[in-house]
């Protein structure tokens, strides 16, 4: 005979072990993008800068300094929405057999797919080009590169992920 269990909506009721650690389980999310501790390391005589700061300046751009929005955070994690979903629904289904370590192995799945396609869009996105005078400073630089976004791949491999717990709904978190 199965084991049966409710989930109650309201966080003050009293829930059986089985449905705390069901929700336990299941209330989390995944957080695709860049840590604000993740440093860019300023070229000579410039101030460094975190790199959640420059994605926010690249995603949607800074007018008053001709720098035009490239977005590529919201695109690619956007691109993935369908595969995050079935990937997440598929985990509540085990979790709801038994398996609760399965709604994690899901998030855990989704971020990486998510960071991965994030990265994938830098790499292949069709953004505005460089301007003449930052291929210029790249040049001095000893960097080649004319593709927007890149540089040294250190803002690329600054993307990550990571899974929080979720308030629940009504609990005034």
């Amino acid at each position: 005979m199965p084991i049966r269990t409710r989930v109650h909506s309201k966080p003050k009721t009293k829930l059986d072990p089985l449905s705390r650690d069901f929700l336990r389980a299941v209330e989390k999310w995944v957080l695709i993008g860049i840590s604000a501790e993740s440093m860019h390391p300023g070229e000579k005589g410039e101030a460094s800068i975190n790199n959640a700061a420059l994605g926010y300046l690249f995603e949607y751009g800074q007018p008053e300094m001709n720098l035009p929005a490239r977005p590529h955070l919201i695109p690619g994690v956007d691109s993935i929405r369908d595969a995050a979903v079935q990937i997440l629904a598929a985990g509540v289904r085990q979790a709801l057999q038994g398996d609760l370590s399965a709604p994690e192995r899901a998030l855990n799945k989704v971020g990486i797919i998510g960071t991965s396609a994030v990265q994938a869009k830098i790499i292949e996105g069709d953004f505005a080009p460089l301007s003449p005078r930052t291929i210029k400073g790249r040049l001095r630089r000893g960097r080649t590169g004319t593709k927007p976004l890149i540089d040294t791949g250190a803002y690329r491999r600054a993307f990550t992920y990571t899974i929080q717990p979720r308030p629940l709904a009504g609990s005034g978190s």
